[in-house]
């Protein structure tokens, strides 16, 4: 049997971004396209209109996906048969050819790296498209990239997909254009880019609000010295990778703090209209994992779903997960990318991962919106990484080749060394032991603002920030925001006034240290940047980018006190 051309007029009608991107491949008739667009914006849909207008008119006879991992490929396959393109995603390697009841196979990166020439005969037996997904991924490894060259370079068009930051490496990524700039450096050149601002104006993605919470933190060194740091404050990167692991451990008080109160704004959004929301927490290791499991049932009296990746059932686990009513699952790497949940609402980021490229993939699978109004809400530590990553979400990265290192504190290799051992404390890694931990809410980040004081876990304060409601729009939610922070202030000034003294008088003010200035500082800029939005419509993300361009430095999360100052005065002359 021999597998049926598709029809175009039984596709589901296209977004905007997607109809557009449509009609620039089909003008461009090109041989490679690079589309760029959000996780959750709908790259596997555009992909497969292509693929289904490419066979419907002959350009084409098969279509080869190659995928990241092996759950994925079920989902592609699933996903393609909607529309009537049948893919295999069964194949291996030894089949040698599809049969000819499909019009193509669903592949993995680590498939084409071991047996490249077997996908080359492939795709010269019969005219190709062929789909990379996520195509950053072929430059994981050396053996990928020149296997995806290989096999691939005699197919009749290349369609490449992405919906993280690219890269920081400098291994090319193979079908990709480069071009070479004004300073000399060579940038990734998309066809096609739909960004996460320009999804959530369009309601495509759910606005997210990063809950990041500090904490004291105390652990032994492998000399028997005890060390004790506050999360969030400015330290150096072996002391901040340490209270980081401190922080996580899943015998101290800092998870089941953050969890239930993870679990209670997961009860909000349930009871507000998404009535089968969901949480996930994405874990470092395997042992994390299970121990946040059993943390979870202790905690909320149900069982979570525990997914570990060389576990048998894992995507079947997935799968059910995805249609039941169940409400927490724990995962370690698998389910941080591509992975389709849209019932996610609830995140906790409970792992040392930090690169560009693993955030952005984390917090998509938060962001898939299915009616106006859902929002999603993820609970982080309060590290001045990933403060910085979450006050950028609207930042747009490309792959740069040849670019100095470290030049903005999100650099791969930065944020590499900040998660190993420290070898300038002693190793610390290798008898490390932590003893303490406990958790606040430091701030509320959303669209690139900072929102709140300092709020410890389980007091009213935080519960004013856990209780938003749940269906609300990205502006709705920038206005209790502020109405939130406006009303704690209050607070705080009543609390420190105390009862009404019989003479009123001024408090005279106290002196600031180094921290406190810090934050104070950043308080007065995001106010400033959320005045300078309210004048001028533009995002805050966008807003404090062009501050770092024109005063130059890191995120405000991470910049000092003189960088703040300068940022400060120039936001009042925009």
């Amino acid at each position: 049997m021999v597998a049926r051309s598709p029809v175009t007029e039984a596709f589901p009608s296209l977004r905007g971004w997607q109809r557009k991107a449509l009609v620039t491949y089909l003008r461009r008739r090109s041989d490679d396209f690079l589309a760029v667009a959000t996780p959750g914006a709908g790259k596997t849909t555009f992909a497969l209109r292509i693929a289904v207008e490419l066979l419907a008119d002959r350009t084409v006879e098969a279509v080869t996906v190659v995928a990241p991992t092996e759950h994925l490929k079920a989902q592609w396959a699933a996903a393609a048969a909607r529309v009537g393109v049948q893919l295999d995603s069964a194949f291996r390697n030894a089949d040698l050819h599809s049969a000819t009841d499909f019009h193509g196979a669903v592949v993995t990166y680590a498939q084409v790296g071991m047996a490249p020439h077997v996908h080359r005969r492939r795709t010269m037996t019969r005219r190709t498209l062929v789909i990379l997904d996520e195509i950053h991924h072929a430059g994981d490894s050396r053996s990928w990239g020149d296997g995806v060259k290989a096999a691939f370079e005699p197919a009749v068009r290349r369609l490449m997909l992405t919906g993280t930051p690219f890269r920081s490496d400098d291994n090319p990524i193979p079908f990709v254009t480069y071009e070479r700039g004004n300073d000399g450096l060579q940038r990734s050149r998309a066809d096609s880019v739909y960004g996460y601002a320009d999804a959530l104006r369009d309601g495509v993605v759910r606005p997210v609000l990063f809950l990041a919470y500090s904490g004291e933190t105390r652990w032994r060194t492998n000399a028997g010295d005890e060390l004790a740091a506050r999360l969030g404050e400015p330290m150096t990167q072996d002391l901040i990778a340490q209270a980081w692991r401190t922080a996580l451990d899943p015998a101290g008080d800092w998870m089941p703090q953050v969890l239930r109160a993870a679990d209670a704004r997961l009860r909000i959004l349930r009871e507000a209209g998404m009535a089968d929301a969901a949480g996930l927490v994405i874990a470092s290791d395997q042992q994390a994992a299970r121990a946040y499991g059993r943390l979870i049932e202790r905690l909320t009296g149900e069982r979570a779903v525990v997914v570990l990746s060389d576990d048998a059932g894992a995507s079947a686990r997935i799968a059910a997960f995805a249609e039941s009513d169940q409400r927490w699952m724990v995962a370690v790497r698998m389910v941080s990318e591509g992975v389709d949940i849209p019932r996610l609402a609830v995140g906790v980021y409970a792992t040392s991962a930090s690169t560009p490229l693993y955030f952005a993939q984390a917090i998509g699978r938060f962001v898939r919106a299915r009616r106006p109004g859902e929002t999603a809400s993820v609970f982080l530590p309060s590290v001045p990484h990933l403060l910085g990553l979450a006050s950028e979400m609207e930042t747009e990265r490309d792959h740069v080749l040849g670019q100095p290192k470290n030049p903005d504190g999100l650099d791969d290799e930065l944020l590499d060394r900040a998660q190993r051992s420290e070898q300038a404390s002693g190793e610390l890694e290798k008898r490390f032991e932590a003893l303490s931990a406990t958790a606040e809410l430091d701030q509320v980040i959303f669209d690139g603002a900072s929102f709140g004081t300092a709020a410890q876990a389980g007091t009213p304060e935080e519960e004013e920030y856990l209780g938003l409601p749940g269906l609300l729009t990205a502006d709705q939610v920038a206005v209790l925001l502020n109405k939130r922070q406006a009303e704690q202030l209050a607070a705080q000034r009543r609390r420190s006034a105390g009862e009404p003294p019989a003479v009123p008088r001024q408090p005279e003010p106290q002196p600031m240290n180094a921290a406190q200035r810090r934050v104070a500082l950043r308080r007065q800029l995001n106010a400033l940047v959320a005045a300078h939005h309210h004048r001028t419509n533009l995002p805050h993300g966008k807003i404090h980018a062009e501050l770092r361009r024109i005063c130059g430095g890191p995120p405000s999360a991470q910049a000092t006190i003189e960088q703040l100052e300068e940022r400060i005065a120039t936001v009042q002359t925009l």
